[in-house]
């Protein structure tokens, strides 16, 4: 039985969509939304940003915000709660660093543009091959 769902989310239509297919079919379990704000880079400008601000943590949770509004509007139309996270660093390997304390991941099928897949890899990829839970991947 599937009682917590890990749905790492972006701002991205995929994401979106993952989110909204974890509330339909996973509605009873507890759903938390997770947004992770990558780590900085030389060619990262916005990620740059927050590694530089004084409270990291703080900073990418002001920035998921809007995210985060999107993931509980969601939610409410569907009837069901969702609870938030925020990570900080290479978004793969925090997605699958929190795995770990759920049941299931519901991710969307891809995850970041071209300039993101260039830079860091797919993180949906790395989610597949490396969670130590199921995932469910949603097109």
């Amino acid at each position: 039985m599937i009682s917590t769902v890990l749905v790492p989310i972006d701002g991205s239509e995929q994401a979106t969509q993952a989110l909204e297919y974890a509330l339909s079919v996973h509605g009873d379990a507890s759903i938390t939304a997770l947004y992770v704000a990558g780590e900085a880079s030389p060619m990262m400008g916005e990620a740059m940003g927050i590694a530089i601000e004084s409270d990291t943590h703080e900073a990418a949770s002001e920035e998921g915000q809007a995210v985060f509004e999107e993931a509980r509007e969601l939610a409410a139309a569907a009837g069901v709660e969702v609870e938030t996270a925020v990570g900080v660093g290479k978004p793969g390997k925090t997605i699958v660093d929190a795995a770990d304390e759920f049941d299931l991941v519901v991710i969307g099928r891809h995850s970041g543009g071209l300039k993101e897949t260039l830079l860091s890899g797919n993180v949906t990829k790395h989610v597949v091959r490396e969670s130590p839970i199921p995932v469910t991947v949603v097109n």
